[in-house]
């Protein structure tokens, strides 16, 4: 709950020179020049801004949208649009004031924005998160959407905070919206808010077996709704009775915390719609900034879009095309504000990426991602992640990523000045490519030339399961992860556990997505009565005895805190994993999550002619302690000559 509303508080009027007004506007199609003008309304306590098509009111303390109608159609719940975070404490500022930093008039009929302060009160600090966060609010003529954005601000005088997730929120009108929209693969229409109240609480809080409504019998987890962002340009709710849609757009991940892996949620039942902006979800980022450090980041603008079809796929397909033009014109003209770098004050920075694989010297490397991050950083971290804070866990900073052509080459556009990392990653590729000291200038392009990235290899390689691609998804399962307990098949599926041969098994169907602990209990029901340990094995021949050093390399992408592996060869222990990173990925539902390389060496001497088995030991303790393999290699120093695998 935000503080209470006081009687009187000041408001300051921000006048916007016309030319930088008119700019948003003039970049629209005639038609939507010539629509009606945008309007400014005010009450003592909300602004009503207007344009014929929507009519949105926002409270002038608390920053929420109160209403929002469409063609006079009330898309909004219970007053609640609202932004939020969950961190050291509470409340947002409490000193509140409310602004129109761009009036109708200043121009012309074509802009209105708007804008509520939280200002930290050092006097009263009781409960207030201690940074200033000015939420803005953006609507032009002949648009049938709002642009909505947040300024947070941290002085070095402030006193240090963390933030574990921040967002917007809205609830929509339950009466209206009935069918949600995540992906392809996830559109359905959903429960209601009674048939959420009315269910049976199973394993998590955020699990319920629906006894009434449309999805009776189903298990409703707000998980299972969860998408990479990056890979999620347009997603939202849609009414199948009044034919409208409502949809979250990100033109940028600019201001997107943890990098293009990271899933994060996106809405759910009872018609909520999320933009996760922040969040340690999956073993991502936890926002940490101390006391002398002076922070600032600009989130969005982002893109509250509403549309009218006669399907939901018609009107998802219409939300991808404006999410695709939105793309298309960042950074917006009409920002005005120096923490929001104009096109002319961004870098830009192209190369080709080449990559050397030594054993595999015609390898197609599919689906590379190139970034430029912050360089990584020391913080606290939680038992099982690195020292240093990486583009995987940071929030502080902006990250700027591309996926490149197929034979390597890149372009990063748009990228604010400052001193970076490059990085890439690619499907069929263990590890990661990183170039240090990248600096990027105002309106220029760094020119980075050819790129050789040789993947690290301890030996030659013996066998592999999977394919290196961060995700668990080539796995069982792995393509309709998002169902609640498939863990539980386990047992069923695998009453021996995994036992995988190489050369004859095939790891789409005998390598479960996940290996969680061997789960006694009722799935119906959601109880477990008791867990114990998981073991998978991995039997192969080899051709004569070993010598030298042998590597088992392995990629997880998903854990639980106080999890290790524990490898065994041919019955004797040779190391394990050590603590591996909380991501709590298998009981989200998920495939992917917190991504990281643990390898085990021992003597190759150990192996022997003929069979050998490699085992996996998952040590339980609680139900949730699965684990996601990436992938695994087995490699064996080069001074052994051995058969290599094959590759699928």
């Amino acid at each position: 709950m935000f503080l209470q509303y006081p009687r009187q508080k000041p408001r300051r009027t921000v006048r916007v020179g016309a030319t930088v007004a008119l700019i948003g506007w003039l970049a629209y199609p005639a038609w939507a020049r010539q629509a009606p003008p945008v309007t400014l309304s005010e009450t003592p306590r909300a602004f009503v801004l207007s344009n014929g098509i929507l009519t949105v009111q926002i409270d002038k303390y608390s920053g929420n949208i109160t209403s929002w109608k469409y063609k006079g159609l009330e898309l909004m719940s219970r007053e609640q649009g609202y932004w939020s975070q969950v961190g050291s404490t509470r409340h947002f500022g409490a000193k509140r004031m409310a602004l129109v930093r761009v009036s109708p008039a200043a121009s012309h009929g074509a802009e209105v924005e708007v804008a509520v302060r939280a200002l930290y009160d050092a006097h009263n600090p009781s409960d207030q998160l201690p940074v200033d966060v000015e939420w803005r609010y953006t609507l032009f003529r002949g648009a049938s959407w709002l642009y909505a954005s947040a300024l947070w601000h941290h002085p070095p005088s402030y006193p240090s905070f963390s933030v574990g997730e921040a967002r917007m929120c809205l609830k929509l009108n339950p009466a209206v919206f009935d069918y949600l929209v995540v992906d392809a693969q996830r559109q359905q229409k959903m429960a209601t808010g009674y048939d959420w109240d009315h269910g049976i609480q199973l394993n998590l809080k955020e699990a319920r077996r629906l006894t009434t409504g449309v999805r009776a019998g189903e298990v409703e987890h707000k998980y299972d709704y969860a998408a990479v962002l990056y890979q999620t340009p347009a997603y939202g709710w849609t009414s199948t009775h009044d034919g409208v849609g409502f949809w979250m757009i990100n033109p940028s991940f600019e201001y997107l915390s943890g990098g293009p892996t990271r899933p994060e949620l996106t809405g759910h039942v009872d018609t909520v719609l999320l933009n996760m902006w922040l969040s340690s979800h999956y073993g991502g980022s936890w926002l940490a900034i101390d006391k002398g450090e002076d922070w600032t980041k600009f989130v969005g603008p982002f893109v509250l879009y509403v549309n009218s079809g006669s399907t939901p796929q018609a009107m998802w397909h219409d939300a991808l095309h404006r999410a695709a033009l939105e793309k298309a014109k960042w950074p917006y003209p009409w920002v005005d504000d120096p923490n929001y770098p104009s096109a002319s004050h961004r870098g830009t920075a192209d190369g080709q990426i080449l990559v050397h694989d030594p054993y595999h010297p015609h390898l197609e490397v599919r689906d590379m991602w190139v970034g430029l991050t912050a360089p990584d950083y020391p913080a606290h971290q939680p038992v099982g992640f690195p020292p240093m804070v990486d583009w995987q866990r940071d929030a502080a900073h902006y990250q700027f990523w591309v996926q490149a052509n197929r034979d390597g080459s890149f372009r990063i556009p748009n990228i604010r000045p400052g001193h970076y990392t490059l990085h890439a990653f690619a499907t069929g590729v263990l590890g990661e490519f990183e170039k240090t000291d990248i600096s990027i200038n105002a309106g220029e392009t760094l020119h980075l030339g050819r790129l050789i990235w040789i993947p690290k290899y301890y030996g030659k390689p013996v066998w592999e399961i999977g394919v290196p691609d961060r995700t668990a998804r080539e796995f069982r399962h792995g393509d309709h992860y998002w169902q609640w307990g498939l863990y539980y098949l386990y047992p069923k599926e695998f009453p021996h556990g995994v036992q995988f041969v190489i050369g004859k098994s095939d790891w789409h169907r005998d390598w479960n997505y996940c290996q969680p602990p061997i789960i006694y209990g009722d799935p119906e029901w959601g109880t477990v009565w008791q867990v114990a340990d998981s073991i998978w094995s991995i039997y192969f021949t080899l051709p004569k005895a070993l010598a030298g050093k042998a590597y088992l390399r392995l990629a997880f992408c998903g854990s639980r805190q106080g999890t290790h592996i524990t490898v065994l060869v041919n019955g004797r222990v040779v190391g394990d994993t050590g603590p591996l990173p909380d991501s709590g990925v298998m009981h989200r539902d998920g495939i992917q999550g917190y991504w990281c390389e643990r390898d085990v060496a021992f003597d190759a001497s150990l192996l022997k002619a003929g069979q050998n088995v490699i085992q996996l030991k998952l040590e339980a303790h609680d139900w949730p302690q699965g684990v996601l393999y990436d992938y695994l290699r087995l490699e064996v120093s080069p001074t052994t000559s051995i058969l290599t695998g094959t590759r699928e």
